[in-house]
């Protein structure tokens, strides 16, 4: 076992003290961890639109003072009584949602929904004994979607952990713990484009575009980005996106736009922005007797789908997606060995880096729009 193991370690985090203010840097203490939890050195974390949205607290409970963060990858400083799977050394992605194996949800071949530890952004606490395992002169600080990657250390449960080829470069595949995963999978587990097929992205923020590299490594022939940003056209070509449509600058539907350039509408689409008129376009934009569209984005909790249930009895079909369909410990080691192999690429979706003492510029950067991914590397 290291030599921290059993003991609090005191380290460095970005910690959120209240909505919207800039993160504050600060020594905090992480607790051992408990029954069935691990304790992880973080090494890379990456900033995503969730954190920001959970930051500004405009639309849910909020919950502060807490360590955000949940796109990561690390190493296992320590593992808690009952761990078996993983050891001190082992290379992990921490993920926002879990994989108990033991659920209805897990033993299903169809669902990653695990009924124990599915996404909670209410929860601060750990779900064995409801306590944080950070505290700051005995005052706890709250965790984040079970993995507060904000961190030098954190602590997760194992279930929220992928173990991964120790070969990987872990400044590459933090990506796949929440965004590029939840869009790449989108289209290859869920919309099933067939090889030569028609695909149109809604969004081409991280999440639409490797929506759009999904499509690309599973051969559709046209991928037709949709976004209110003509400027992000020139970047999505490289994720094999072929032809864009701005809504805005049409006096019409989008979705007839569509169904008029690919002569009645596109194989598959992807739904990457959450606004459910882009929703609705969406669905209304695949072609009739075959076509299926996939929602990924998340709504407003009061947004109601309106369209003509005869878009449903001429064989369109609607789907929803959550992280992908992917089940976080047995099918993420996969995708990262698919990068591995060269069948996916990663490097193009992290367009800054930022050392951990400089986490805020990360927010600047989204706000203003620029980039993917923004790289934190930690400075432990």
């Amino acid at each position: 076992m290291s030599s921290t193991a059993g003991q609090v370690i005191k380290c460095k985090a970005a910690i959120a003290w209240e909505a919207g203010k800039p993160l504050v840097i600060e020594e905090v203490e992480v607790a051992p961890p408990q029954a069935m939890e691990v304790r992880v050195k973080i090494l890379f974390t990456s900033l995503c639109h969730t954190d920001v949205y959970f930051w500004e607290a405009k639309g849910q409970t909020p919950v502060f003072p807490r360590i955000l963060g949940h796109e990561a990858a690390g190493i296992v400083e320590s593992v808690g009584e009952g761990v078996t799977d993983l050891q001190p050394g082992d290379h992990v992605l921490p993920v926002f949602t879990g994989e108990c194996k033991e659920c209805d949800h897990c033993k299903s071949e169809e669902s990653n929904m695990c009924s124990l530890l599915r996404i909670d952004p209410d929860r601060g606490v750990m779900i064995g004994d409801g306590k944080s395992r950070f505290s700051i002169n005995g005052k706890p600080i709250y965790h984040f979607l079970g993995t507060s990657t904000f961190s030098e250390y954190t602590v997760v449960h194992v279930g929220c952990l992928a173990k991964i080829n120790p070969l990987a470069p872990l400044e590459t595949v933090c990506v796949l713990s929440c965004g590029i995963s939840t869009g790449f999978g989108a289209t290859v587990n869920v919309a099933k484009p067939k090889k030569g097929s028609s695909v149109a992205v809604f969004g081409l923020g991280a999440v639409g575009l490797a929506a759009a590299e999904g499509a690309r490594v599973s051969g559709a022939s046209r991928i037709i980005g949709v976004d209110l940003n003509s400027d992000r056209f020139e970047q999505a070509k490289k994720f094999g996106v072929t032809e864009f449509v701005n809504p805005k600058d049409h006096d019409r539907p989008v979705q007839e736009v569509i169904a008029e350039m690919t002569g009645g509408g596109v194989d598959r689409s992807v739904e990457c922005t959450g606004n459910i008129n882009a929703m609705i376009s969406a669905f209304e934009c695949v072609h009739d007797g075959w076509g299926v569209a996939v929602l990924v984005g998340v709504p407003h909790k009061d947004a109601v789908f309106k369209t003509s249930p005869v878009n449903f009895l001429t064989e369109r079909t609607l789907k929803g997606t959550f992280y992908g369909n992917y089940k976080p410990r047995s099918d993420i080691p996969g995708v990262v060995e698919k990068y591995m192999n060269k069948e996916m690429e990663l490097e193009k979706f992290i367009t800054h880096e930022v050392p951990f003492s400089e986490i805020n510029k990360a927010f600047d950067l989204m706000f203003r729009g620029e980039g993917l991914r923004c790289l934190i590397r930690m400075e432990n």
